[in-house]
């Protein structure tokens, strides 16, 4: 298995999220986010280095990963100029470990308001997961600092997400999840979302098992290349 090492010659200015206004400006601006679900550490870590080789900023380590808390803490060392996030969040406990672990972002599949309260206290950026637009007004309403759309492949895509842009719902910055693709990504944000996170078409499991980094990393710069034209 070949492993890849990052190219850290000249590092970026390291990204902090010190407020909520700064993750959204960097969720504007990357328009992606790579979900990593890594049933072996070493593949979590190798899977982190090729997307960030690839320009991606934005990384979300799941909760369910093997050693996530450690996985997390390690490419906050080795990505300053990242930003990592934790995801599959599934309770105030969890997501009090992740920020303990440098946490720089907080992805949930569901509405949990401990969880939405105990994060905007932390000043910690939380996506809770929602569907249909009460659950969205709901997340919004009580301090997301965006909303996922999960799962939204199964209730039409991009499709859907331009169905939701209508007041007050246009408001409220979406992130889908679920479905999304290289090829099927930049229609999201044609529809309105602000920036879409994928997991199974960025990370084949093929290419993962197979230790093929490099083409990990270019799956990342064909995204990144396609979502900024």
């Amino acid at each position: 298995m070949k492993l890849l090492i990052l190219n850290t010659s000249t590092p970026p200015t390291p990204l902090l999220p010190m407020s909520d206004p700064l993750w959204l400006s960097q969720v504007k601006k990357q328009r992606a986010i790579a979900v990593i679900r890594a049933p072996k550490k070493l593949w979590g870590e190798q899977m982190a280095l090729a997307v960030a080789d690839g320009g991606m900023r934005l990384i979300e380590i799941t909760w369910n990963s093997e050693a996530a808390a450690e996985l997390i803490e390690q490419m906050r060392s080795l990505l300053p100029h990242c930003l990592i996030g934790a995801g599959t969040l599934l309770n105030v406990q969890q997501l009090q470990l992740a920020i303990a672990s440098g946490a720089q972002f907080l992805f949930t599949p569901h509405i949990d308001l401990d969880m939405i309260r105990t994060a905007t206290e932390r000043n910690v950026p939380i996506i809770p997961g929602a569907l249909t637009p009460t659950e969205i007004l709901t997340a919004w309403s009580q301090g997301a600092s965006c909303v996922k759309v999960f799962p939204v492949q199964a209730v039409g895509g991009a499709t859907y997400i331009r169905s939701l842009q209508f007041d007050p719902l246009k408001q409220i910055p979406l992130i889908p999840t679920g479905g999304v693709t290289l090829e099927n990504a930049d229609s999201f944000l044609q529809a309105g979302a602000v920036a879409v996170a994928l997991s199974t078409d960025l990370f084949p499991q093929h290419l993962v098992t197979a230790g093929n980094w490099p083409a990990i990393t270019q799956r990342a710069e064909s995204l990144i290349v396609k979502l900024q034209n």
